[in-house]
């Protein structure tokens, strides 16, 4: 996988506690191959920039990444435990670790659905259509421009 490097400066137009996490998002971006911005968009959308936030659902930290454990274990799929193979509660309480894996995800989203806003539907939670993912392209427009 080529590498991009994308020139943000770390003055997106987010709130402060998003800059804290600007150098993570670059480097894992360009690891993944995806805009920055959009990951940025994301984690606006999830946590606000907030590492240790716990949603409702069990959903984890900066990206908010349903982990094995927790409340998620509980949640059943055809094949057995939905997140069986998702990291643990707490290697998703690492901030930089939530960042991986979050923008690897999301990375394998737009490879596996072809369009950011049919990856982006398949990012967050199942039952809300095309909302989540309208929601976080006008941040993405937002913050872009």
């Amino acid at each position: 996988m080529v590498e991009v490097e994308y020139d943000l400066g770390c003055s997106l137009n987010v709130p402060d506690k998003l800059l804290t996490w600007c150098d993570l998002i670059i480097t894992h971006a360009g690891k993944y191959n995806i805009d920055p911005y959009l990951v940025a968009a994301v984690m606006l959308q999830e946590s606000g920039g907030q590492p240790d936030v716990v949603s409702v659902s069990g959903a984890i930290g900066l990206m908010q990444i349903m982990p094995k454990d927790g409340i998620a274990a509980s949640f059943l799929c055809a094949n057995g435990p939905c997140f069986a193979e998702r990291p643990s509660t707490q290697e998703l309480l690492d901030p930089e670790f939530n960042i991986n894996f979050g923008t690897r995800m999301l990375a394998g989203h737009i490879e596996k659905y072809g369009s950011v806003r049919d990856a982006l539907k398949a990012y967050g939670p199942y039952d809300v259509g095309y909302y989540y993912a309208d929601k976080v392209l006008a941040i993405y427009d937002s913050i872009r421009t």
